[in-house]
């Protein structure tokens, strides 16, 4: 549980980092959605119906986060804490749709862009110094 948590929030600090850094560079959640449906379809090998649930989950996650994002305005820490609710549920959405074998390679899917966004100096705050 402690590692599906510590994965969420580095996805939502990917999420967070990159949509703070360009705006809507990612494009609409449509666009989002699609694009990472297709990196899982490639690294997860989803089937067709696969393929269209997690469209749809994902779809519904970029939506909901474009909307915590608006209301939310300044407030970052209440709009994280929404958005890792959003992704940590999401996560396990697209898992139920996983067979065991897919579920494996998702979670490695998950610890890779963990370990990219580390590499990256990712997340907000890390190349600050401590506050002791």
């Amino acid at each position: 549980m402690k590692k599906l948590l510590m994965i969420c929030g580095m996805l939502f600090g990917v999420i967070t980092f990159a949509h703070a850094q360009g705006g809507n560079r990612g494009g609409t959640p449509e666009e989002r959605a699609t694009k990472a449906t297709a990196q899982l379809t490639e690294k997860l090998t989803l089937t067709a119906d696969q393929q269209t649930k997690v469209h749809d989950i994902l779809l519904d996650q970029n939506t909901q986060m474009n909307k915590a994002r608006e209301e939310a305005g300044d407030d970052r820490k209440a709009m994280r804490t929404k958005m890792m609710a959003l992704m940590q549920g999401n996560n396990e959405k697209i898992k139920a749709v996983l067979t065991e074998d897919q579920k494996k390679a998702y979670e490695t899917f998950l610890e890779e862009r963990r370990n990219a966004m580390k590499n990256r100096g990712g997340g907000q705050g890390d190349n600050k110094p401590a506050d002791n």
